[in-house]
C-alpha cells in the first residue's frame, strides 16, 4: 500500500470540534485515535469481506510502519535517489 495515511478533510462546527477534543482528552486519547477506532468498528460491523480485507491490509501496513524507528517511511527524492 505504501504511505497511505494522509490528512482527510471533514467539516465540523468549531464548538463541536473543541468539545470533542476535550472529551477525548478526558478519555486519554486524541481525536484521531478515536475517529480511527470508530472507522474500524464501522467496517467490522457493516463491511463485507472486501472491506474486511482492506482493513486487514491497512492494519498490517500501520503495524509495519510502527515497527520502524520513527514510525514513518523514509522520504525519497523525486528521481528515486537517496532520501533528502
Amino acid at each position: 500500500m505504501g504511505d497511505s495515511t494522509k490528512p482527510r478533510q471533514v467539516r465540523v462546527a468549531d464548538g463541536l470540534w473543541s468539545a470533542y477534543e476535550r472529551v477525548c482528552a478526558k478519555l486519554g486519547r486524541t481525536r484521531a485515535e478515536d475517529i480511527n477506532d470508530h472507522i474500524r468498528r464501522q467496517i467490522k460491523q457493516h463491511g463485507d469481506a472486501s472491506d474486511h480485507e482492506l482493513l486487514a491490509e491497512a492494519e498490517a501496513e500501520l503495524a509495519e510502519r510502527r515497527g520502524r524507528k520513527g514510525g514513518r517511511p523514509r522520504s525519497e527524492a523525486v528521481d528515486g535517489g537517496a532520501p533528502s
